[in-house]
């Protein structure tokens, strides 16, 4: 019996799970990932992976660069007008049906990972269609749908069948507090869509002012984790320690045991 256990007292974001779980593969596993990801993404898509430590401890960042260019979320914090994040690119707006058509191009990966990326994909349209008001074939994605965000996804269903864990458990989720500026305004924390997401999941806001779960992480963690709470009793081998990309005085990490 595979357990494994995502501690999620730093949030959840797709990038920062992928890196996680990257960790806990074998070194001949790790290049296989990346050369999978890396022939089955748009050829304007790098992805990659580097050490970061954060409070001492080294993890991985997990890199997803489109046309030369990383996209981050932006905190928004009164009287701070530093993050005018107005970046026009051609890959802002895709509608379900593009992000299925993306998806569906993709070679070289299984169909079970495939249709992982689309469950995940529904549970993030459908919370997008809630909180917008609009009919699911209507939705479109603005950060979530991204080429970014289509990566951290793949990326997660590749490693989940990779490492082909039996059963997938999680802490209670910090999502944070304060307010995040995106492609709709500046909204509370967490954005509508994260909230519709993380229905029925432990959830606490934390001290912290910033999103700390974003609706791609939310997704994930709703398509895969059977139960949230304390870590079960569990012999791990191995930990991976995936990173954010900002910094705070706790350690900006998603820890996995496996």
């Amino acid at each position: 019996m595979k357990r494994l256990y995502l501690d999620c007292g730093m949030g959840a974001a797709g990038d920062m799970l992928a890196a996680a779980l990257y960790e806990l593969l074998d070194d001949a596993d790790k290049q296989k990932f990346l050369d999978t990801m890396n022939s089955i993404m748009p050829e304007s898509v790098a992805v990659s992976v580097r050490p970061e430590t954060k409070c001492g401890i080294t993890g991985t960042h997990f890199d997803v660069v489109i046309n030369g260019e990383e996209e981050h979320s932006v905190d928004y914090h009164e009287h701070d007008h530093t993050h005018d994040h107005e970046h026009a690119h051609d890959h802002a707006h895709r509608s379900m049906a593009e992000v299925e058509a993306i998806i569906n191009g993709f070679g070289g990966i299984s169909e079970a990972v495939r249709s992982n990326i689309f469950e995940v994909y529904k549970l993030i349209a459908a919370a997008e269609s809630a909180a917008h008001g609009v009919d699911v074939s209507e939705v479109h994605f603005h950060e979530v749908g991204m080429l970014d965000a289509i990566a951290d996804v793949t990326a997660v269903c590749l490693l989940m069948d990779m490492l082909a864990p039996d059963e997938v458990y999680a802490s209670p989720v910090r999502v944070g507090d304060g307010y995040v500026k995106c492609a709709h305004g500046i909204l509370p924390v967490p954005a509508p869509a994260t909230a519709n997401i993380i229905q029925g999941i432990p959830t606490y806001a934390g001290d912290i002012k910033a999103e700390m779960c974003t609706p791609t992480g939310a997704a994930l963690l709703k398509h895969f984790v059977r139960e949230f709470g304390d870590q079960p009793e569990m012999a791990a081998e191995k930990t991976g320690h995936g990173m954010g990309t900002k910094d705070f005085e706790i350690c900006n990490c998603i820890r996995a045991l496996y």
